[in-house]
């Protein structure tokens, strides 16, 4: 009973960040960015396909209307389709205004739309590099060696090994530790040059924002 009640609660919570998410998308602002930081894009992957669940749901709640001659079964139909459009509006939206997030202190924020956020101390962060991976099964997953994959599209492309265990939260509500986050990021190198460099300066992550290139040496 208290494994169900934890679930319902998780899932309440969730539902609410994802409306939340709609209205700062439609206002287009971002969550969670300080002072100095700087957000990292992750929805370059899943954005096609969502979009290409939503179509495919709007087709099929018009084709249903067309063939189902029940009224109180239409409505039902009618309701539970129209809600899919919105879970699936709500993920892209939470997705999009919900980045990972590089601290100007070198902190890391990992998140997944409105189900994961993990915030990893600059102190915490031992080594961070560029690595494309292809992980199986679900988007978030704790593997028995402490690893944590956060994949989106099936891949991951940057890898953040920690000095020490970092707790979180699972996105059904059970606690879990990481000894080693592997994430997507659309531009990878730019969100490793800002933990690496987080005197940097402020600005998105963009290829623009990575670290200038020195000057070359003036002529003898």
């Amino acid at each position: 009973m208290k494994r169900l009640v934890r679930v319902v609660r998780r899932l309440a919570v969730h539902e609410l960040r994802g409306f939340h998410s709609l209205a700062l998308w439609v206002a287009r602002r971002r969550h969670g960015l300080g002072a100095g930081a700087r957000p990292a894009a992750y929805t370059g992957p899943q954005t096609a396909m969502l979009f290409g669940f939503a179509f495919v749901a709007v087709v099929e709640t018009v084709v249903l209307a067309l063939v189902v001659p029940w009224p109180l079964v239409h409505s039902a139909l009618l309701f539970v389709d129209l809600y899919t459009v919105l879970q699936i509006l709500a993920l892209h939206a939470a997705s999009v205004t919900r980045p990972h997030v590089a601290g100007a202190d070198g902190s890391l924020r990992v998140r997944y739309g409105q189900f994961l956020d993990l915030r990893i101390a600059a102190a915490d962060i031992e080594r961070v590099r560029v690595e494309r991976r292809y992980p199986e099964g679900r988007t978030v997953q704790v593997h028995e060696d402490g690893t944590l994959d956060v994949a989106v599209g099936s891949q991951t492309t940057v890898t953040v090994e920690l000095a020490r265990p970092v707790a979180f939260v699972r996105p059904l509500g059970l606690p879990a530790e990481a000894r080693v986050v592997r994430l997507h990021a659309d531009d990878p190198r730019a969100l490793v040059d800002a933990l690496t460099r987080p005197a940097a300066g402020p600005g998105p992550l963009t290829p623009e924002r990575t670290a200038p290139s020195p000057a070359p040496d003036p002529p003898a």
